[in-house]
C-alpha cells in the first residue's frame, strides 16, 4: 500500500478545507499572515511550511491543527 507523505496530506487537506469553506487563497493567506504565492506553494506541495505556519493556516481556516494531518 502506498502511503501519502505528511507534507502531501497537509497540502491536500489545506486546499480541501479552504475550498469547502469557499475561501480564496488570498483570504486565507491574509488571515495566516503569509503571501498568497507561498500558500499556493504549500497547497501544491512545492513549499514545506514550518509547524508555526501550519498552525497559522489552521487558525485562518478555523480548524484544529489536527484536521490538517488527518488521512484523506
Amino acid at each position: 500500500m502506498l502511503r501519502m507523505s505528511v507534507q502531501s496530506r497537509v497540502s491536500r487537506n489545506i486546499q480541501r478545507i479552504r475550498r469547502e469553506k469557499e475561501l480564496s487563497q488570498e483570504e486565507v493567506a491574509h488571515r495566516a499572515r503569509v503571501h498568497q504565492t507561498y500558500l499556493s506553494g504549500v497547497e501544491t506541495g512545492k513549499r514545506n511550511p514550518s509547524i508555526l505556519v501550519v498552525e497559522r493556516i489552521a487558525e485562518a481556516l478555523s480548524v484544529d491543527i489536527s484536521e490538517l494531518f488527518k488521512p484523506n
